[in-house]
């Protein structure tokens, strides 16, 4: 299982707000299709939200311990039945993460209501 610093688990769960569920996974438990399914969300994703039905909190924790430490990845973020995990692409584990740069717009020169007078 990985571990991740506070300053980039705070960057991934910023990330992560925006993102639908991948996977729902329900009151039955883990099961081989389910975890390759999260497998393959992973790989190609890198950060995937999951669902779980189970109404038990402390199940719910096992299971999200379970499903980091089969998949090798790290635990983001829990939030009731909502799961974050995140584990880097294989390739890109060598290169320092990317955080998307927030939009910002450009100050352009504002006309006043003088100019358009003239």
């Amino acid at each position: 299982m990985l571990t991740l610093t506070s300053k980039r688990r705070r960057e991934l769960k910023a990330l992560a707000h925006d993102i639908n569920p991948v996977v729902i996974i329900g009151k039955i438990g883990l099961s081989a299709s389910i975890i390759s399914e999260l497998e393959r969300g992973l790989s190609s994703h890198e950060l995937i939200k999951i669902k779980i039905q189970i109404d038990d909190r402390e199940a719910r924790k096992e299971l999200f311990e379970e499903i980091c430490q089969q998949l090798g990845a790290a635990p983001v973020q829990q939030i009731g039945k909502i799961l974050v995990i995140y584990r880097p692409k294989l390739d890109a584990a060598d290169k320092p993460p990317v955080t998307p740069t927030p939009n910002k717009k450009k100050n352009w020169p504002r006309r006043t209501k003088r100019s358009f007078q003239s």
